[in-house]
């Protein structure tokens, strides 16, 4: 029993090393840029084919990166918003956008910011087609909701909003992504490490959603 509990371990391991070794590859070049060699290489890893014994091929590692990201995530933010509702709420827009910003931070093994964002903003990039394949509606049910919530809470035409929503969850993924690498450079990044920073973004995004129509409406 002990020597299997020890060979179950080394399994665990060597899988991790492997899943943060390809993650911080594929963020930094790309997963069409990467070999399986280089993954290897990086994770400490001497038999060519552990890639292939544990995830089955280096799409199945990379779909497999990206759903325990999207999990994490989305289990945050419900968490979240189970715990808003039963109390009567969100009852305001930056409530919302808070449930939005905070869950995709310190999504690092030891706290830190990791390298997820960035992995998925160029996989998702670059490989549109395999990302949504990948994602579907699976993993975004914390996402949605908070959607429904800003379409109660805003004060804008319906038309209005959408788009702006629209505006919201592309500016909101380069806005993270940017935060993400900042921090990974220099942990005390002056520009993104207070709090302020994050609290100022919080607030912009509920000026995205609840600020004035104005003009035409025409290009």
């Amino acid at each position: 029993m002990a020597a299997i509990d020890r060979q179950s371990m080394k399994a665990d391991i060597a899988r991790d090393a492997i899943k943060r070794a390809a993650q911080s590859l594929f963020a930094a070049r790309g997963v069409d840029a990467v070999s399986v060699r280089e993954i290897l290489t990086a994770a400490g890893q001497r038999n060519g084919a552990s890639l292939h014994y544990y995830f089955g091929s280096k799409d199945d590692l990379v779909a497999q990166l990206v759903i325990d990201g999207a999990r994490l995530i989305d289990d945050r933010r419900n968490a979240r918003l189970d715990a808003m509702e039963t109390d009567g709420g969100p009852r305001t827009l930056r409530e919302v956008m808070e449930v939005l910003i905070i869950p995709s931070t310190g999504l690092g093994q030891d706290g830190g910011e990791g390298d997820y964002l960035r992995f998925i903003s160029t996989f998702s990039l670059q490989n549109r087609a395999a990302f949504e394949a990948i994602v579907g509606d699976g993993w975004n049910l914390g996402y949605q909701r908070c959607l429904e919530h800003i379409r109660r809470l805003a004060p804008l035409p319906p038309r209005v909003l959408e788009r702006r929503l629209v505006f919201l969850s592309l500016g909101l993924r380069a806005i993270m992504t940017a935060r993400e690498a900042g921090l990974a450079a220099d942990q005390d990044h002056a520009f993104w490490s207070p709090q302020g920073t994050l609290d100022d973004l919080v607030q912009t995004l509920v000026g995205m959603v609840s600020g004035a129509e104005t003009g035409s409406g025409q290009c």
